[in-house]
């Protein structure tokens, strides 16, 4: 209820990106084994989840200086924490670890913060496989993953996250809204077996200049297909800068009964994979998304750092957040 009446009063300011502010590290393999994981077989470098366990320093660095850059929510490192993503790596015993201490590091960071209530939010990330589309073009009727497949494995990592001490759960990056729809239902069950009850934050993502998510639905239909759960707020994340993203986030901001959320790339990719936007430039084509009153929390994603979510912490305090009818 705090978080509620909070964004009735301003706007929040999410945090920005983790793996882009993990790369400056420059870590090797050793520093994802650890001494726990050092005998595992395969590669383990790039499992940045894993880095909750094996270099804990780095992960709450990172959260402290998000904090400290106005973040009112900072997303726990666990966007790959369910077992489903971590089988790449063959580390599907590790999964509770990984969400546990990933919520825990950001409740200590939070916790050790003073100036203004913070929240953590649990990341729960879409895992690497879709439940409505087929990755095989030979046979459209096939799966490589199922709805219970799906919910079991968010059940999962769900338990683990609030063990951890997260204070919101945010499914993001939803290109498939089937598999939402399982994070979501692994959630309500969840708090019915543990008798609780958490706000949920969930973001999609439009995958390019079409205006819709990799399932095909439109911002319109996504909202739809969701708006009979009692959300916190449903928003718009990755794939495309701000600039891009602004159109697709009127359409939310026009209909939506709960909080508008976004947290856009730094721009599009250049051609090495890197993210070009300046902090500067970033703030700047956000100008309208407060001018427009289209969001109620507003943050980054890949290519954002604390710099990026300072000035646009400092933005935001110029405006009065979106206005919505429950």
């Amino acid at each position: 209820m705090e978080i509620t009446s909070l964004l009735q009063d301003r706007i929040l300011i999410l945090d920005g990106a983790m793996g882009t502010m993990i790369q400056r590290y420059h870590l090797v393999e050793e520093d994802f084994r650890g001494e726990v994981f050092k005998d595992r077989k395969g590669f383990l470098q790039g499992n940045n989840d894993l880095l909750n366990i094996t270099r804990p320093d780095i992960i709450l660095e990172i959260h402290k200086a998000y904090l400290e850059a106005g973040a009112d929510i900072i997303e726990t490192n666990t966007f790959s924490g369910t077992s489903i993503a971590q089988a790449d790596y063959h580390l599907e015993d590790a999964v509770y670890g990984i969400n546990f201490e990933g919520a825990r590091l950001a409740k200590e960071a939070v916790s050790s913060f003073s100036g203004r209530t913070c929240f953590v939010a649990g990341s729960i990330g879409p895992t690497n496989r879709t439940a409505s589309i087929s990755p095989d073009v030979n046979n459209p009727g096939f799966r490589a993953v199922t709805f219970d497949d799906l919910s079991q494995a968010y059940t999962e990592q769900i338990n683990a996250l609030i063990d951890g001490g997260v204070d919101i759960l945010l499914i993001e990056t939803v290109f498939d809204t089937l598999n939402a729809k399982a994070a979501l239902f692994a959630a309500e069950q969840v708090f019915n077996e543990r008798n609780i009850t958490l706000p949920i934050m969930v973001s999609g993502t439009i995958t390019d200049l079409s205006g819709r998510t990799l399932s095909g639905q439109t911002p319109e239909a996504f909202m739809i297909s969701l708006e009979h759960i009692p959300l916190l707020s449903i928003g718009l994340n990755c794939a495309l800068g701000s600039e891009m993203m602004e159109p697709y986030l009127k359409i939310l901001a026009e209909r939506a009964p709960f909080a508008v959320s976004a947290h856009p790339n730094a721009g599009l990719p250049n051609a090495f994979g890197k993210y070009d936007e300046s902090a500067q430039c970033m703030r700047d084509k956000m100008v309208s998304f407060f001018e427009k009153k289209l969001v109620n929390i507003i943050g980054g994603c890949c290519g954002t750092t604390p710099e990026h979510i300072r000035v646009i912490a400092e933005l935001a305090r110029q405006y009065e957040p979106r206005k919505w009818k429950n």
